[in-house]
């Protein structure tokens, strides 16, 4: 049996039908060309009879993308069908995904039908969708909940008609892992043609079991995943991709792979939550932001000796930088002395004692322990030496201005200034600064922050910048924010040239 799985991505079907998660053309565009570089195998672009928006989606998205199937899915009606397949004219490999439910609650009381009378017309759905594409897909909906003697039937009968993938979807999220396993090994070994087709798992995650249904169902034979970007789908959501894909990287007892970089999860998770106003939960595996946190003194202690010790995945792996040491009252000199050296302050053992037993003090009383609340606790002793100083900042900007920028820096003493235009204030300050120190240096985060509330607060900045594959921390403060991350920048630069400084002795 092949050993690739192929992942079926539904962000842009199942995962839209989010209440208040829907995308216009343009956005369900950037997402796929996104899902692209991902790689994943298949997008189902929409459902196009439901709406004009959905059918010029899956056209426009038919377009813009190269190498994977889009898919669009239809009722089993010939109607359905006949718009979908209108709908992929462009694609360069398309695929009608059409299907019936097949549970005794949908055959009975959605359908109003007899079992027999289902299996012809998924007969007649899939012969139909043959006349338009080679590649059809047939779902039986409720599979989950289907006998699944009956289910062996209706599979038989639609890949006979020519399907060429079967998708077992555990609609209401409503089987265990045993069962859904046992459900497609049941398929595999009594379905005569099986082996003419692709099985695909389709499950939901009401029970909170969609990802290990998923997973059983490809340890017993399914060789197509279902998924969606953080889980995202209606009521409880649909089975995550990031997860799929990472498990199957962690297990290489399973000996199956995918075709996903997984190197672009992240960002294309950041992307799709941003896109769809969809806030991915603290806790999400994976793609979360305390996915790769540790604030116990144990666990931060661990991780610094040896990542290993309590993460199974690199988060190199899935785009994300680094692991997070997030400072509280649980936290242990270790981890206080590693973010003091990541902020560039090296202290000795007695120094750090006395900044671990304040920072034990303050961390009573504040839930998360910030850098620039470290830089008040170590004070300027522990800041190194600030080479490069801002001596004058003057900005013109505003309403149909292109913003402006002179800056003066001291820079051991001399004197430099610059002047640049940016898309925006700050950006024009940091060009400016960039044109006198001739550093290749890239920013990574940026953020603004008030200390207290109102509009003469003196605003926080921190700004991570990146310069020879590392990252150096600059910190600012200021009533003007545009001086507070001019400084910021500053701050970052001087613990480069610092860092030269330590690395050349």
């Amino acid at each position: 049996m092949d050993n690739r799985v192929y992942i079926f991505d539904t962000t842009l079907r199942d995962g839209e039908q989010v209440p208040g998660c829907q995308l216009n053309t343009i956005e369900k565009v950037e997402v796929a060309k996104v899902l692209e570089q991902l790689g994943v195998d298949v997008i189902e672009a929409g459902f196009p009879i439901s709406s004009p928006g959905d059918f010029k989606s899956v056209v426009e998205i038919s377009k813009a993308v190269t190498w994977p199937v889009i898919c669009a899915l239809t009722r089993a009606v010939e109607k359905d069908i006949d718009v979908a397949a209108e709908s992929l004219k462009y694609a360069k490999r398309g695929r009608i995904h059409t299907g019936i439910g097949t549970s005794p609650y949908h055959i009975q009381f959605k359908l109003n039908s007899t079992p027999d009378e289902i299996i012809e017309r998924a007969i007649a759905a899939v012969k139909y969708a043959k006349r338009y594409v080679e590649d059809v897909e047939f779902y039986a909906e409720d599979a989950g909940r289907s006998d699944n003697v009956y289910l062996a039937r209706v599979i038989e009968a639609v890949i006979k008609a020519g399907a060429t993938v079967v998708n077992i979807p555990d609609t209401t999220g409503y089987c265990l892992p045993s069962d859904y396993g046992a459900k497609i090994k049941f398929l595999m070994e009594n379905v005569s043609n099986i082996h003419k087709a692709v099985i695909s798992t389709h499950c939901h995650n009401d029970l909170g079991m969609a990802t290990a249904n998923s997973i059983a169902g490809v340890m017993n034979g399914a060789r197509q995943v279902e998924v969606t970007l953080n889980g995202i789908g209606e009521r409880a959501g649909n089975t995550a991709l990031e997860e799929v894909v990472m498990i199957l990287r962690s297990h290489k007892e399973l000996d199956l792979h995918t075709n996903i970089n997984a190197k672009n999860i992240y960002k294309t998770s950041r992307l799709v939550s941003s896109l769809m106003n969809m806030p991915v939960q603290a806790n999400k595996a994976i793609v979360g932001r305390n996915a790769f946190a540790h604030s116990s003194g144990i666990h931060q202690d661990g991780v610094l000796k040896n990542r290993e010790n309590y993460e199974i995945i690199d988060p190199v792996e899935v785009g994300i930088s680094e692991s997070s040491i997030v400072l509280t009252a649980r936290s242990g000199r270790a981890a206080l002395k590693h973010r003091l050296e990541i902020l560039g302050i090296k202290l000795d053992k007695e120094k750090l004692d006395e900044v671990y037993a304040d920072f034990l003090a303050l961390a009573d009383k504040k839930k998360d322990i910030k850098e620039d609340d470290l830089l008040v606790l170590v004070g300027e002793r522990g800041m190194g030496e600030r080479r490069i100083k801002l001596d004058f900042l003057q900005v013109v900007t505003g309403k149909n201005l292109v913003p402006m920028a002179t800056v003066k820096l001291d820079i051991a003493g001399e004197k430099f200034s610059a002047t640049e235009s940016g898309n925006g204030p700050i950006d024009a300050c940091i060009k400016a600064v960039k044109s006198i120190i001739h550093r290749k240096v890239t920013l990574q985060e940026f953020l603004i922050q008030a200390i207290n509330k109102g509009s003469d607060d003196v605003g926080k900045v921190h700004m991570q910048v990146e310069y020879n594959e590392s990252i150096y921390n600059g910190f600012g403060a200021n009533t003007d924010v545009i001086t507070a991350s001019v400084e910021a920048f500053i701050d970052a630069i001087n613990k480069i040239g610092n860092a030269e400084k330590a690395a050349e002795k």
